[in-house]
């Protein structure tokens, strides 16, 4: 069970499930959700409305087509692992990784990231694999990374972050995560700062995502 002091998860947070079949038995789920495969692999913490009583969370499957929603309740977590959890093991120096191209950008940029003090993570598949230990990533698949700015970006991190998406080889899906939700820095930097920003009350346009909705 969580401790009551442990900080609520946010999204992105991988999350393991002291009894899966007590915490999803009540729910309608689909053929692929395996209640035996949930008691060693996490869900993971999705964007939704606050709820004092539940956390919302994603389940996955073994293909992109194969994802579910649903809540859970706090005291049912054992265990949480965190993007930056990730980034800061770097569980990913193991030959049998790096033969894929995801974790081979992986490597490359992190050293780069840590020397500007940019806090950031590794989520997605990739943020998957490496915190279960279980390979869910193929030759063509991307590296997503969380970057952390509770204040805009200054020029310099934009620049270097702009710089390491461009240079492969693979691809690298950059989400930045503010106090008021999480949009595209891709979508950022080609829009000149007008993103879709997903909040925990659903996405909306705007030109400055650190802002609080007016």
């Amino acid at each position: 069970m969580a401790s009551l002091n442990m900080p609520r998860p946010a999204p992105h947070d991988l999350l393991w499930l002291a009894d899966p079949r007590r915490s999803l038995g009540g729910v309608a789920l689909p053929d692929w959700v395996s209640l035996a495969a949930l008691a060693t692999t996490p869900v993971v913490v999705r964007r939704d409305a606050c709820r004092p009583d539940a956390i919302p969370v994603g389940l996955r499957g073994r293909s992109r087509a194969e994802r579910f929603g649903t809540w859970i309740d706090p005291a049912d977590v054992a265990r949480v692992v965190t993007p930056a959890d990730i980034a800061a093991s770097r569980a990913w120096r193991r030959p049998e990784l790096l033969t894929l191209a995801a974790i081979r950008t992986l490597d490359a940029a992190a050293d780069a990231l840590d020397a500007r003090h940019i806090r950031w993570g590794v989520g997605g598949s990739a943020g998957f694999t490496l915190a279960c230990g279980v390979n869910v990533l193929h030759a063509q698949s991307d590296l997503d990374l969380l970057v952390y700015a509770d204040n805009p970006l200054p020029q310099a991190d934009a620049d270097l972050l702009a710089a390491l998406q461009d240079a492969g080889p693979a691809r690298i899906d950059i989400q930045v995560d503010t106090p008021q939700g999480g949009f595209s820095f891709l979508e950022w930097r080609r829009n000149r700062g007008k993103v879709l920003l997903k909040t925990a009350l659903g996405p909306r346009m705007c030109a400055a995502p650190w802002q609080p909705a007016p």
